[in-house]
């Protein structure tokens, strides 16, 4: 296979670093972009120009657009954009302030959408590529206490499906991808809590307080997932989701299953909101003798 170019966020830790050092191991070249770089001088040292770093912060719209084109225009080309940066809001809704719901809309969903949209131009022109959107199975499944996280996800995946429409005719293809619980700094890390109210400590929402306990189970592999997302920009043609881990695959099973169940068991409601087959006849006979007016 020839070695590719990729652009990735957030490779300071987690997926992002493991999919860079896999990547440049095997040949790849990376361009890198992260809020703090301080844990990037060992591969810088060790890559050379194979590694092209940036800072960036999601939130900051103008400098995504300055970043993506500067990465495109100094590697004469990018074939994979990777939008992988982002963390996790816990909390009741009604434990969360606006700042924090703001932010966190605008890290997960506005900044990937900013990415892609800055990548984009370049994708066309260059006659294609690929783009990969880092979700979770929350994307589809909810858990309680995590609902601005979820509004991100279900944000995000609903564009990146929309986008994925728009841009196949140009050879670009998008794919989401939806791990399950790896060992990253995601829960210990970069995951942040709202401000307990002891109204909600008996419910659900509460489970999530403990999100940062080093002793919680994971069941994806670091090393696996990130090779299982680098492996889905050689998928042909790209598939618009891909669900890593069995914990994914059961969560997002069992809440497509049980949305479909609840669609189909208010099938007679949808379809008696429908118009009378004579009302649509009437009104299109009054539509032609309106037109036919009109004319004379």
């Amino acid at each position: 296979m020839d070695a590719r170019t990729w652009l990735i966020t957030g490779v300071s830790s987690g997926f992002g670093r493991e999919m860079t050092e896999q990547l440049l191991r095997r040949g790849d070249r990376v361009a890198g972009t992260a809020r703090r770089m301080e844990s990037m001088g060992d591969l810088k040292a060790e890559y050379g120009d194979r590694l092209w770093l940036a800072r960036l912060d999601l939130t900051d719209g103008p400098a995504i657009r300055e970043v993506v084109d500067r990465a495109f225009a100094d590697l004469g080309g990018i074939d994979v954009v990777v939008s992988n940066a982002g963390y996790g809001l816990f909390g009741a809704a009604e434990e969360l302030t606006d700042k924090q719901i703001v932010h966190q809309i605008d890290t997960n969903l506005l900044g990937s959408i900013r990415l892609v949209r800055a990548a984009l131009p370049h994708l066309r022109r260059q006659g294609g590529g690929r783009i990969i959107q880092l979700s979770t199975y929350g994307g589809q499944a909810t858990n309680a206490g995590a609902s601005a996280y979820h509004a991100s996800k279900w944000g995000i995946e609903g564009f990146m499906e929309s986008t994925a429409k728009d841009v196949a005719p140009f050879g670009i293809g998008v794919t989401i991808v939806e791990p399950g619980s790896v060992r990253t700094r995601f829960r210990d890390g970069s995951s942040r809590l709202a401000t307990p109210m002891s109204a909600y400590d008996a419910s659900p929402a509460a489970r999530t307080r403990g999100i940062r306990n080093p002793a919680l189970p994971s069941v994806g592999d670091l090393a696996k997932t990130a090779a299982a997302i680098v492996g889905c920009a050689d998928l042909d043609p790209a598939p618009v989701r891909v669900a890593l881990g069995s914990d994914s695959y059961t969560f997002i099973h069992t809440a497509l299953a049980d949305r479909l169940a609840e669609l189909e068991a208010r099938r007679d409601l949808a379809f008696s909101t429908d118009a009378d087959a004579d009302a649509d006849a009437d009104a299109d006979a009054d539509a032609d003798a309106g037109a036919e007016a009109a004319r004379r």
